[in-house]
């Protein structure tokens, strides 16, 4: 385990300091005991907010879904595969730069400040695609909001992950660990059927997808207003020297009769981990590189499924089966949702990876049935609206909410932040390479063939959690650190 072995004097000091107690009078207290658990409604307020950066990830996945067509019409690039596809794909390259800088930047300033920052371009981007004349117009919009959207659902998965150690690592039980941190991913499922819904009214009222756009900014502001009064993250706090501040945190989120063992707790070896910096190469070198091969290999093959393209463009594929589209992409909406509350309560229950083997294992066989060919329409109608429904249900019970909660659970909390956001990086390059690339292969070489594609990269991922990724179920992360990396 890190730091186990060598103990510096500031580590030491630190131990003594604040795990000991030494009052007033010289007498060294006894050491601090936990007695009885914190409410987690202390903490649910300030997560809620966090969570209102994933739900504007979905958001923004899925607002031009029904739209896109309207806005095609409108800017004058229907009928091009490629402008279509550049106006989903845009987003992803903005959200690649935020993500690959939202590690240094929670570091740097805090997990709430950087909360705050990332409601910004979505505000600005927003209101450019909403008054847009052109395409030029809309893809800067576009790339705007992807970068607060590449750092947003990021820091808050940080944010909520470190409230949640707070209580369940550090003064709660581990096996609820997994059910609270499936609350950003839910909020993103919100955030995706908000979108849905909005867009019922884009091809029957003219502009109306200007409004979906400006609806948006009404959330974005209220992170930016509400972080102002939510809680620090005392990790963060703990790391960056300011101790006193940290306490004070404590306080706000466990209340006063718990603030002395969390602290005694964060004061540990390896409870607020080590404050050096950490560099890219530390990350793709040496002992850590394995975690962010498996983190960032789950990410990869995540999008390589073909979830995306649903969400993106599930309205195009159903008007070539003939599906009214309004219609199924509710159903896909809450398909998704409900599977997402599923899948919170079965985490801690079946454990990530059987969630992860089975999810992977069902996409891959609908995915095959969806490469068959089927003459009649009748057929062609339950394949398209039934097959994708399934897809997208199977797909939420695992392999969407998984990974980033596994990635918090499997990293340590001295590279968390900056390994995080290297995998959300790798993350928003495959999606952004799927949403530009899916609708001109569509055309090329057939739903046929493509899907067939979907379906084999989920045969690797089944392969690829077998043999890499271990059951965090009811760990502590110590358990889960020596399960995964080499002793120094």
């Amino acid at each position: 385990m890190r730091g186990r072995h060598v103990v510096d004097i500031s580590s030491t000091y630190k131990r003594v300091a604040l795990k000991d107690h030494v009052n007033a009078y010289g007498k060294q207290e006894s050491p601090v005991r936990l007695t009885g658990y914190p409410s987690w409604k202390r903490s649910l307020p300030h997560v809620i907010v966090a969570t209102l950066a994933s739900f504007l990830f979905g958001y923004h996945l899925g607002v031009v879904n029904e739209t896109l067509e309207s806005i095609s019409l409108d800017l004058a690039f229907s009928g091009s595969t490629l402008a279509e596809g550049l106006v989903v794909s845009t987003c992803l390259g903005g959200a690649f730069i935020g993500s690959l800088f939202s590690g240094w930047i929670a570091d740097g300033v805090g997990r709430r400040r950087a909360l705050q920052l990332c409601a910004l371009p979505m505000i600005i981007g927003a209101s450019m695609s909403a008054t847009t004349k052109n395409l030029w117009g809309m893809l800067l919009g576009r790339l705007f909001v992807g970068t607060g959207m590449g750092l947003g659902p990021a820091v808050a998965a940080l944010y909520v992950s470190e409230f949640f150690l707070i209580h369940f690592e550090q003064v709660s039980p581990a096996y609820v660990r997994g059910t609270f941190g499936s609350f950003t991913q839910i909020s993103s499922c919100l955030g995706l059927l908000g979108s849905l819904f909005m867009g019922l009214q884009a091809k029957g009222i003219v502009g109306w997808w200007r409004a979906c756009f400006w609806v948006s900014i009404i959330p974005a502001a209220l992170l930016a207003l509400l972080m102002e009064f939510s809680a620090e993250s005392p990790h963060w706090l703990f790391k960056s020297g300011r101790t006193s501040q940290a306490e004070a945190e404590f306080e706000k989120l466990l209340g006063e009769a718990h603030v002395k063992y969390a602290y005694a707790e964060l004061s540990k070896p390896d409870g607020g981990d080590d404050t050096e910096a950490v560099m890219l190469s530390d990350l793709l070198h040496g002992r850590h590189f394995k975690l962010i091969f498996i983190g960032s290999t789950l990410f990869a093959l995540q999008q390589l499924s073909g979830i995306n393209t649903v969400f993106y463009f599930s309205s195009t594929v159903f008007k070539s089966f003939g599906v009214p589209s309004d219609r199924a992409n509710i159903c896909i909406g809450v398909a998704n949702f409900l599977g997402s509350i599923v899948a919170m309560i079965l985490m801690d229950k079946l454990g990530r990876r059987v969630l992860l083997l089975g999810s992977f294992s069902v996409s891959m066989g609908l995915q095959v049935v969806g490469a068959s060919s089927f003459p009649s329409s009748t057929e062609a109608f339950y394949l398209s609206a039934g097959g994708m429904l399934l897809f997208v249900l199977t797909f939420s019970l695992g392999a969407g909410p998984v990974p980033s909660l596994l990635l918090s659970e499997i990293f340590p909390g001295q590279i968390r932040a900056k390994a995080m956001a290297f995998c959300m990086s790798v993350h928003w390059v495959i999606n952004f390479f799927v949403g530009l690339l899916f609708l001109p292969l569509l055309e090329q070489i057939g739903a046929q063939i493509l899907y067939t594609v979907f379906g084999a990269f989920c045969l690797i991922s089944v392969i690829f959690v077998k043999r890499n990724v271990v059951e965090t179920k009811g760990k502590s992360l110590q358990e889960i650190e020596m399960a995964l990396l080499p002793v120094e």
